[in-house]
């Protein structure tokens, strides 16, 4: 009877802390912080579909380009370390599973003590040895959803860890691409200038010819001769950038530096039709936004747990086993010993940490928020610009072939001009420097164009799928 007596009142007691466990652990709820009438991408063709969701082997058709990419994937530095933490955060979801269990804990000791003569036993005995062998037991009941809400903040820091290796590995594609483009725009470049370099050579001799015939002065000489130093000066600029493009690729792909074998500009088309989905898409896209709200998860789960502090713990714990002044009769069944304690604690003054806990906290959980707005705002300003970027780039590319035309036909007029003495050599230098330039300036307007798209697909969260 009087045990029933204790079970009833313990079960009334234990009501009403059930009862307000609903009231301490705030379930999560996503922010509402996506405006998407404030996404400015009204230029792109939105639909339910996106190029985010189009593998990088389709987007990036070059097989050469495709082979690196693929070697970066499996060697790069930052990509293992991802995953070196995504294994860190697995083990801390495991550690969050078994909060719900008691603690289990074995101890075996030995225990001497040299006593007194003048103590309470020392008339009795000079020494005293114990011996134990125990097991003790502990257990805290889940009253106002901590263990709950610390086993959702390990989940959260999974995911957000498993969306970080998305991120990297979207950010590394992109990087290898936009390297890759960029060497394939520097090599086209030198082609261009080593052309320039042999036609400057000949226009040198035929200006040497015309100065002997006197349609020329020594002046005109000394011009061609600084432009061809000139050209020569921008191939060993362009050489340089080849080597250290090389060199930064390599990195990229885990890979002392080296030689990159790669194909031509020409060869590289845009094949993907640029479609940006509806701005939504970009919360299930981009794996950067999807880190930020599952840290801003992380940190509201620890806010309940810190909440939770505040609240009385109910323990359970127990301690059993075997003891004896006497290790001959340790075993025995007269050893045997057992110890259970329930416990209510509250706690009342505690040098306010736990106050300072939970105002850290939540000011932790309000920064995560502010984290994952920008997280957001940065992800639809890279969409935009990256589709401006290459608008102006697609048309800059026909503006940049006229006026390299224009300028190369000015080019071959005035080269005739001066041979048949109609012509100042200064419009010559002129025209052939403007040809130049405007050239360098085309293969650049054309790298633009694919590293806009390598920058779309980036900024919408492609490459990781």
């Amino acid at each position: 009877m009087k045990r029933n007596r204790i079970y009833k009142l313990l079960l009334a007691g234990a009501v009403p802390f059930l009862l307000v466990s609903c009231f301490a652990a705030k379930e999560y709820d996503r922010p509402n912080i996506v405006e998407e009438e404030n996404f400015r991408t009204n230029n792109l063709p939105q639909d339910s579909l996106s190029m985010a969701t189009v593998s990088w082997r389709e987007v990036f058709n070059d097989p050469i380009l495709q082979q690196h990419i693929e070697t970066g994937l499996e060697e790069n530095i930052d990509i293992r370390v991802a995953l070196q933490q995504i294994l860190a955060a697995e083990a801390y979801v495991k550690q969050g599973k078994a909060g719900y269990f008691p603690s289990l804990n074995g101890n075996a000791s030995l225990t001497h003590q040299e006593l007194s003569q003048n103590s309470q036993f020392g008339g009795f005995f000079s020494s005293i040895n114990q011996y134990e062998i125990s097991t003790s037991l502990s257990w805290e009941a889940d009253i106002w959803g901590k263990i709950r809400s610390q086993k959702r903040a390990f989940g959260a820091q999974y995911l957000q860890s498993v969306a970080a290796h998305k991120a990297v590995k979207t950010r590394l594609i992109a990087n290898i691409a936009s390297t890759y483009y960029q060497l394939l725009a520097t090599d086209e470049q030198i082609k261009i200038t080593k052309e320039t370099i042999k036609n400057r050579e000949n226009s040198l001799e035929t200006t040497k010819a015309l100065k002997d015939a006197g349609n020329v002065t020594e002046v005109g000489v000394k011009q061609t001769e600084a432009q061809l130093y000139t050209a020569k000066a921008i191939l060993v600029d362009l050489q340089q950038q080849s080597r250290l493009l090389e060199n930064t690729l390599s990195i990229l792909l885990g890979e002392s530096p080296m030689e990159i074998q790669r194909s031509e500009l020409e060869t590289q088309t845009i094949t993907t039709e640029l479609k940006a989905g509806v701005p939504a898409q970009l919360l299930s896209n981009r794996p950067d936004v999807l880190a930020a709200e599952y840290n801003y998860r992380n940190a509201f789960e620890m806010t309940n747990v810190a909440r939770s502090n505040f609240y009385p713990s109910i323990t359970l714990s127990a301690t059993g086993g075997l003891q004896s002044l006497d290790f001959d009769n340790l075993f025995s069944t007269n050893s045997l010993f057992a110890t259970i304690v329930g416990g209510l604690a509250q706690p009342i003054f505690n040098k306010r940490q736990i106050r300072t806990q939970f105002e850290v906290s939540e000011a932790q959980q309000e920064q995560a928020r502010l984290e994952f707005k920008q997280a957001i705002l940065t992800a639809s300003k890279e969409v935009s610009d990256a589709m401006f970027s290459y608008d102006a780039a697609t048309e800059k590319i026909e503006l940049k072939q006229k006026e390299f035309l224009a300028y190369q036909k000015a080019t071959d007029y005035s080269e005739q001009l001066l041979n048949n003495g109609l012509a100042n050599y200064l419009e010559v230098l002129r025209s052939r420097e403007n040809a130049l330039n405007s050239q360098l300036d085309l293969i650049n307007a054309k790298f633009n164009q694919l590293k806009s798209m390598v920058d779309l697909y980036k900024a919408l969260g492609g490459g990781w799928q």
